[in-house]
């Protein structure tokens, strides 16, 4: 064995092992929080799995490269509106050429629509890097924050003369994911367990997520990743050193925008219905917001500052009202105000003291 190989043993035991205890800790999660709060809060697991998702997309962007996307939200829209026309009735009743020859209407399985979003959302990315390859720092997250909002505007318009994406009003009556036969849109019984339309989704997304995040390990230790982290340290060294930043930065783009296209279609199958008030520049700032809190570049940090700020905001709408009553008799202030004080000051109070993320990267070690 090697210097090298000895080494690298034990920090690739620790991974295999903390690999372990998150899976074992999705598969118990839901028991845990249903059997706590019931449903709803399986369901704010659901959408913390499809912000995990974008986030590690996220993350190959930012964390990786140093490419700061205040636009990367246009990456999930573009997966969901794919989803939304291809697994609706909405596309039929535009072109009636089309729906006759589809009687039975346009039900596109989800494991078409997966890769379709995917490629459509890395093409996205690549027309997104490809201009944008000169500029770094602010320059480049104000190009990027336009271009999202170039995207919502166009979601939102794109109903003529062609009614493509039906505006602000949005698309509904999106297919659920079909599993083997199983609608996961309904409860299902299995082994005379009753698992409602939200857990099946959950372990769904899981699943997704755990195989998101093995190509994220397997990219970081990667010869691009660790190009990519050249990149981030220092641009001007990595291209003197012979690295071809333009084709590296493009990938990055290209991969991290593919995992928020799938996460956007997954979105899109879950909820039956996708409209551009979901894809604003406040959930862009989420998500970044979820990759800098917990630790840029560092997985586990990342996966942490999204299942916190995914479960926080939820926690704060559940209290507010019932402690205000407890302390005061009666509410004296919209909960949902007091709700986005709380959930600001937490963000703030995590920036002063611990500026590089709740979980960071080990020191000497790559993030």
């Amino acid at each position: 064995m090697t210097l090298t190989t000895a080494l690298a043993t034990p920090s690739s035991t620790r991974a295999h092992f903390g690999l372990l205890l998150f899976t074992l800790a999705l598969i118990l999660a839901p028991w845990v929080v249903g059997h706590a709060g019931g449903n709803t809060w399986v369901r704010t697991l659901d959408f913390a799995l499809l912000y995990i998702m974008l986030a590690l997309g996220l993350n190959i962007v930012v964390g990786y490269a140093g490419l700061l996307d205040m636009g990367f939200i246009a990456f999930y829209a573009v997966g969901a509106y794919l989803a939304a026309l291809l697994s609706s009735p909405h596309l039929l009743a535009q072109f009636p050429a089309l729906a006759a020859a589809l009687p039975e209407g346009l039900h596109t399985s989800i494991w078409l629509i997966l890769p379709l979003a995917a490629l459509l959302a890395a093409g996205c990315g690549l027309v997104l890097g490809a201009p944008t390859l000169r500029l770094r720092g602010d320059y480049l997250a104000i190009v990027t924050l336009g271009f999202g909002e170039i995207i919502r505007i166009l979601l939102r318009n794109l109903d003529r003369p062609v009614n493509l994406t039906n505006g602000p009003k949005g698309i509904a009556q999106v297919d659920p994911v079909h599993l083997l036969g199983i609608n996961l849109g309904r409860s299902q019984e299995l082994f005379g367990l009753r698992l409602p339309s939200v857990y099946l989704y959950y372990y769904l997304f899981a699943a997704l997520v755990l195989l998101i995040l093995f190509a994220c390990i397997r990219l970081q230790r990667s010869r691009i990743g660790r190009a990519w982290m050249a990149i981030r340290e220092d641009e001007d060294a990595a291209q003197a050193m012979g690295l071809d930043t333009r084709r590296l930065k493009l990938l990055a783009f290209a991969i991290g925008a593919a995992f928020g296209g799938v996460s956007g279609a997954l979105f899109a199958s879950f909820q039956g219905f996708v409209s551009p008030e979901s894809f604003t520049l406040n959930e862009s700032i989420a998500v970044l917001a979820m990759v800098v809190l917990g630790g840029m570049g560092h997985i586990p940090g990342v996966i942490l500052g999204c299942v916190l700020l995914a479960a926080l905001p939820e926690a704060l709408r559940a209290s507010m009202g019932p402690l205000q009553q407890a302390l005061f008799g009666q509410v004296l202030l919209d909960p949902e105000i007091i709700r986005q004080l709380f959930y600001g000051l937490a963000l703030i109070l995590a920036m002063l003291y611990r500026p590089a993320g709740l979980w960071p990267a080990p020191a000497g070690g790559a993030r």
